[in-house]
């Protein structure tokens, strides 16, 4: 039995923040009926290309971006700008146990399914609220993106190349982390909020921003300012407290050494052929090291680029040191680790036959989470759920479908 096959989840998120909340729930086993616009659905539905392609090669109405997050849930169209489709939703919530919502701050208390008003008909119920700037404050009306939230939140100030630098000032992640982040952070909540119900037998109200987390999660960084007075900047890809631990170029590409502790020092230097600089008053301890770091790096700077990246990947790994190449998404998923690991899988999938995925990268006892199905079709569950769930015959799921609701 998976953990969470005892819950039920209404989503009512799109984009990617919300949606991988929930799809991590369905990952563990949750059932999670996905609530879309009808005809529309989820705005990454139309992020494309790339699609998913059929057998063929023939591109489906699937958009990879829609894919990444909504694996294992079931999909349910309804308008909800008709009073019919608000009332199918608030009843889908009353046989809810969690409601994940990301509308704008205000916008479905003119539905009726805010958490005042659901939580009056389902007390149990564990409603989580995901914004760009949160519930309350003066930002609360704002729309949250990452980009930007990436920009405000400090994020970009201390990721890119220093501005002295070649390629220097700022720049964003490669995938939109203050998203990714808040889904994370939402399901821990609500997995705790659920754990109190089973003392309290009351729902919680959770409401979690982009901006928040963004700011929240930038961890080390946040102690280095908030200790010191100065805020951090940019180092590009080297630390700002552990020396050396960056990207090097070897003769024939780039290594990351990560260098973590004074023996693992002394043992890079072992293999570079200068055991002499872990005995250097400037080098030996690592607060020196970063005080040095200026003559540091450009010497070691000057020993890596002499040997290619199979001599430091083979030497530092037998020394202890970690160290790594830098590989691209093709390389990192062709590891011989990650195909050991069993982190992509396939689904079979009605437009194409087969849709691969990257597998949700929790595992307990020796089993991977996974969920149940691909993610779906737009609408595909729709008289299912419907039928299921509220017990509506086909006659008054027809008469829906004729006024639009469905």
């Amino acid at each position: 039995m998976k953990p969470l096959a005892h819950l039920r989840v209404l989503d009512l998120t799109r984009v990617l923040a919300g949606p991988w909340c929930t799809q991590l729930l369905a990952d563990l086993g949750a059932e999670v009926v996905k609530v879309e616009r009808p005809g529309t659905g989820d705005d990454t539905r139309a992020w494309g290309p790339p699609y998913l392609r059929d057998a063929q090669g023939r591109e489906t109405s699937e958009a990879a971006y829609y894919l990444a997050a909504n694996r294992g849930k079931r999909s349910v169209t309804i308008d909800l700008a008709q009073p019919a489709g608000q009332r199918l939703v608030r009843e889908l919530a009353q046989t809810s146990d969690v409601l994940v919502e990301n509308y704008k701050v205000g916008q479905l208390a003119r539905y009726g399914l805010d958490y005042a008003a659901l939580s009056a008909l389902q007390p149990r119920l564990v409603y989580c609220s995901i914004t760009g700037f949160g519930q309350t404050g003066p930002y609360r009306d704002r729309a949250g993106y990452d980009f930007i939230i990436q920009g405000m939140g400090g994020f970009m100030s201390i990721t890119g190349e220093r501005d002295d630098r070649p390629g220097g000032g700022p720049q964003k992640a490669g995938v939109a982390v203050s998203d990714l982040m808040t889904g994370m952070y939402a399901a821990v909540a609500i997995l705790a909020a659920l754990q109190e119900r089973g003392h309290s037998g009351r729902g919680r109200h959770i409401d979690l921003a982009l901006y928040d987390t963004m700011v929240a999660m930038l961890a080390n960084m946040n102690m280095n300012h908030l200790t010191s007075g100065q805020a951090p900047g940019r180092a590009g890809n080297a630390h700002p407290n552990i020396v050396p631990y960056q990207v090097f170029e070897a003769s024939d590409g780039h290594v990351i050494v990560a260098v973590g502790n004074d023996a693992q020092f002394a043992r890079f230097c072992e293999v570079a052929g200068r055991p002499e600089l872990a005995r250097d008053a400037r080098y030996a301890k690592n607060a020196d090291r970063v005080r040095h770091r200026s003559e540091l790096v450009p010497l070691l700077e000057s020993l890596v680029r002499a040997r290619p990246m199979a001599f430091w990947a083979e030497r530092l790994e037998a020394a202890g040191v970690p160290c790594g190449p830098i590989n691209s998404i093709a390389q990192a998923l062709a590891d011989p680790q990650i195909q050991a690991r069993g982190l992509q899988v396939e689904y079979p999938h009605p437009l194409a036959g087969r849709v691969p995925l990257v597998a949700c990268p929790i595992v307990m006892d020796g089993a991977r989470a996974a969920a149940a199905s691909p993610p779906p079709t737009l609408g595909a569950d729709t008289r299912t759920v419907l039928g299921e769930r509220l017990g509506l015959d086909a006659a008054a799921l027809d008469a829906l479908a004729a006024q639009r609701v469905i």
